[in-house]
This record gives structure tokens, sequence and C-alpha cells, in this order.
């Protein structure tokens, strides 16, 4: 077994409020000059306009006179940018900020979102970047190093040493010793995904919840001799779903939650994914029920309609899902008449490294321009960002939205407006909160609420249900930072890439029996071929001159 969170786990890079008081120290040695002090000087006459002077936790963020801030909008189908909706409003009304968003369809998001940064046309701020996607702008310095201005954002600081999240944090520090973004934050994780079965045909079998992978193979052909004409599991997204939440339990990675660099926490090293044993073992695995005829061998080609088709249509027992696709699988049975059927998520199996979830509290965040440091209302700005995403005042206006105007409280509990309704908490409401009012809306709530209350305040009760059975789980460790300078970003980037398509394509073919699993050696002798063992040299190398800093700060601190 690789994976392991118990005391052997490396110590976090700093104590949270060294790390965020020591900012620019931390990995500053890994190749960039460092002043030694934590947060970058401002000028309040410069570049305060707008800011309120003694703004802190528990504060509601109110300009001192008008602002204006852009930014660039990720524009969804299901709540397409209106300029009147009551968001903008009661910013501008109550808070003194009025935002000019630049739209940006969903479906050109990435590729929009890289053009703007890349020109240097970026606006004040680009909400929905994951951690990780900001690296490639930082050399051509398009990107605010957000961690030199901390002192301003009290509630993010806060709820990172509150929630305990200083690896998470430490994990976004670049070469230079700093941060650029700003990542959503999760008061505890927020496990979504795992397999929905046709619960009807479990409980007629009489089985419960499959507490291992191997039980749920068993239960799969039990189905499958109960209704010789089902395919018990037909898989969508290609698998990638179902292979990143099944592969901790294994002891690797794989699917949406695949890295090459692979962290061994109990050797404090990273080795090669993909050329694992427990790669092998997880796709080993998955071939057996394929061979078996438990899973359809179309699951890694097919598109995700005909997938939920074959589960509505009885054609399948089980199919990859979270916790809102099992409300479209429902609607989807009901288009085709078979009301006696019964869909539930179970909690996802353990497995031969033991019972592991993904670990990690942090999600889709922001990233600032540079440009932003030189403006007149830059630090109204950075209180305003602090509010609105990481207060719990903000966080609460961006999801429910104004209470007495779209929410009530019934006690401790939150009801939408009778005319309101979001994810068919209200059905009887003709409104949407999210498309009609702006509330409920994935680019200005990346984390759903950020606290457990918020989280949770609009789930229906099998989610919590499900989410609470994923709680006892044991939790992957953070990754550690590897802070790679300018130039082995770009060797790592196209080694990675070479290497990510090979381990694609074999992933596929030794899935499916296109290529025997006797073939592993040779295709490990492929990966190295491609420069694996260079790839995970640069990330040990990284990792260890980061250590070395890390280990010269805490020596100074100790002084």
């Amino acid at each position: 077994m690789i994976i392991t969170t118990t005391a052997g786990q490396r110590r976090r890079l700093l104590p949270v409020a060294a790390a965020l008081a020591a900012g620019s120290l931390v990995l500053s040695a890994c190749g960039g000059a460092a002043d030694g002090d934590a947060d970058a000087e401002v000028d309040m006459e410069e570049v305060g306009v707008g800011a309120m002077e003694d703004y802190d936790v528990g504060d509601t963020f109110v300009a001192t006179e008008p602002v204006e801030f852009s930014l660039l909008y990720r524009d969804h189908p299901n709540y397409p940018l209106r300029n009147d909706w009551s968001f903008f409003e009661h910013l501008e009304e109550d808070h003194n900020v009025t935002l000019s968003a630049e739209n940006a369809p969903l479906s050109d998001w990435e590729e929009r979102r890289s053009l703007v940064i890349g020109a240097g046309d970026a606006p004040d701020f680009i909400p929905v970047v994951y951690p990780g996607d900001e690296t490639q702008f930082i050399s051509g310095g398009a990107l605010l190093p957000v961690s030199d201005y901390l002192e301003h954002m009290p509630n993010f600081t806060q709820k990172v040493e509150d929630w305990g999240l200083e690896e998470d944090i430490d994990s976004l520090y670049q070469d230079d010793g700093k941060f650029y973004i700003l990542p959503g934050l999760h008061e505890s994780p927020q496990d979504q995904y795992s397999v929905a079965v046709r619960w009807d045909i479990w409980e007629e079998l009489g089985y419960d919840e499959p507490e291992t992978w191997d039980e749920f193979a068993e239960q799969l052909r039990g189905v499958k001799e109960a209704y010789p004409d089902m395919v018990p599991f037909s898989d969508r997204w290609q698998m990638d779903a179902t292979l990143s939440f099944a592969a901790p339990n294994f002891g690797t990675q794989a699917g949406w939650g695949y890295s090459g660099a692979y962290w061994d926490e109990d050797a404090e090293e990273f080795t090669y994914t993909a050329a694992q044993d427990e790669y092998r073992d997880l796709l080993e695995y998955f071939h057996g029920l394929v061979d078996d005829g438990l899973m359809d061998s179309e699951s890694l080609v097919q598109d995700d309609d005909q997938a939920i088709q074959k589960f509505a249509s009885g054609q399948s027992a089980a199919i990859g899902g979270n916790d809102q696709e099992i409300l479209s699988y429902r609607t989807s049975i009901e288009e085709v008449g078979e009301d006696d059927m019964e869909v539930r998520l179970i909690r996802v199996p353990a497995g031969p490294a033991g019972d592991i979830a993904p670990g990690g509290q942090t999600e889709s965040g922001l990233v600032l321009s540079s440009s932003v440091a030189e403006q007149e209302n830059f630090v109204a700005l950075l209180q305003f960002i602090d509010w609105l995403y990481y207060s719990d005042e903000g966080l609460e206006f961006a999801k429910w939205g104004v209470e007495g105007e779209t929410f009530e409280r019934e006690g401790d509990e939150r009801v939408l407006a009778d005319s309101i309704d979001i994810h068919g908490l209200n059905p009887e409401g003709d409104e949407e909160l999210s498309a009609d009012y702006g509330f409920h809306n994935g680019v200005f709530m990346p984390a759903h609420g950020s606290t457990t209350d918020l989280v949770q305040s609009m789930l229906r009760d099998e989610v919590v249900e499900f989410r609470e059975s994923m709680a006892d789980k044991e939790r992957t460790p953070v990754v550690p930072a590897t802070p790679l300078d300018e130039l082995e970003r770009e060797q790592v980037s196209l080694t990675e890439t070479a290497l990510n398509d090979t381990v694609s394509t074999a992933t596929a073919q030794f899935i499916l029996g296109q290529r025997d699993l006797e073939d592993w050696d040779a295709f490990v002798s492929e990966l190295e071929g491609q420069g694996m063992a260079d790839y995970i040299d640069k990330h040990n190398e990284a990792y260890e001159r980061a250590q070395q800093e890390i280990d010269g700060v805490e020596a100074d601190m100790d002084q």
C-alpha cells in the first residue's frame, strides 16, 4: 500500500500563521528573489480608493465610495448572463460595487481565458480557475502573486487556519516563493461521485451496498444471472469518473484524478503513477468486469446519452453518477415509462489499498490580473473578493441571495421564496434562483457555500446521507508543492503530454482486453523511453529544493 495519512505523514510546510505571514520566504530559494516580507507594501493613498479602513472578519464589505471591477464571466447555458440580475443590483446598492462582466461562453471558456491572459488583456479578476491552471501564465507576469497581499484578506486566512487547510495552500506555491490563485475552500471534503445502481434490483436480490469492489463484482454477477439480457454495468464519461473515485482504493490515481507524478507518502518521494503495480491492479479489476460480461465494453467510447438511455431503459443496472445526475437518471426513467425503477448512489467501495477517498479541500477559485496592483481601488478589490468568496455573509449571499427577497429563515433553516426554485427544492416555483436572479452561480460561489452548513443547505436528504457515509473514509494526503522553474515546466510539459497520451491509450486497451496485461512490462518500457524517469526526477528535485528552503525558514523562526 502506498497511500497513508497516519502519523507518518510529512509535516506541513509551515505553521499556517507563519506560512501566511512569511509569504515570500516560503520556497524562495527555489528560484525567486524574496524580499523577506510576507506582504507587499501598498500605498493606501495610491491604491486605497474605496477600501474600508478597518475591514476584518465578520465585517460587511461596503466600499467607501463607488467602485467598479471587471471580470471574465463564464457564461453558462443554464444561467446566461443578465445585467438586470438581483445579484448585481444588490452589489451596487448595498456594497457600492459595480461588476463589469466580459462574457465568455462555456463552450469556449478555457481557450478564451488563455487568450485574454496571454495577450495581457485580462480583466481585474477571472473566476473558475482550478489550481494548476495558473502555472502556464506565471512566467509572463500576467497574474498577481496574491500571497503577497493576504493581510487584506482576513476571511481567507482565517478559514485556512480554522479548517486546517495549510497543506492545501502550501501546495500552491511556485518556484518564486509565491502563489497566484485563490482557491475555493471547503470546511470538509465534498464527495459527489460514485456508482448509481438500480436499487430495486439490489433489494430484489437481497443485496446491501457492497463494502468492497470485489463484492460489487459479485453483485454484478448476480444481476447478470437474474437478468441475462442485461449488461449489469454500462458506464459514462468514458469511465473517467469511475476510475477517478475507484483508484484511491487501489492505491493509485486514474481518470479525472490522474496525475503522472504520484506522491508516495511513505517514501516521501514521487513515483510515476501509471507504472505502479497498483495502477495495473486497477486496470486488471475493470478488465475482469469487461471480460466476464459484467461491464459494457462500450463504456470507454459511448457518449453520455447512450449510457443514460441504456440505464433508463433497463439495459443496464449500474452507471457512474453524482448527486445531481441521479435526478437526470430519474427523469430519463420517467420519460420511458419505467416508474418502478429506484436509483441509488452507493458508498464508494473499499479496495486492496484500503477504504480511501481523495483528500484535499480546495477547488476552482480565481486569479487576478497583475495590473490591478497599480489601480487606485486595488485594496478595495481585495477586500471585496475576500468578502464575496470567503466570508460567511458573502458566501450565503452568493448561494441563497437576500433574506426577505429570495429566501426566508425558518429556525436554523433557509427556505426559498414561494416563487423561486433551484434543483427541485421548490418545484412549485416558476422562477430560477440562478437564471432569473443570478445567485447560486458557479462564477461567484465556487465552493457552493464553503462551510459545511451552507454546502448542505440545498442538498437533498439522500445526498447528505451519501456524503455522511463517505465521511469515515481515509483521505489521500495533499500532494506537496513541486515548484518547477520556467525551463523545468516547459520540459515537463512536453514530456507529460507524450506520457499522458500513451497512458490514456494503454489504459483503454488493457481494460478492453485489446492489449494483454502480460504485456505490462513492455508498456512500462515505453514510458521509460518517453522520459518517465527524467519527468519524475524533476518533480523530486523540485520537492527537495522546497523542503530545504522550508527547513531553513523554520530554523530562522526558531532562533
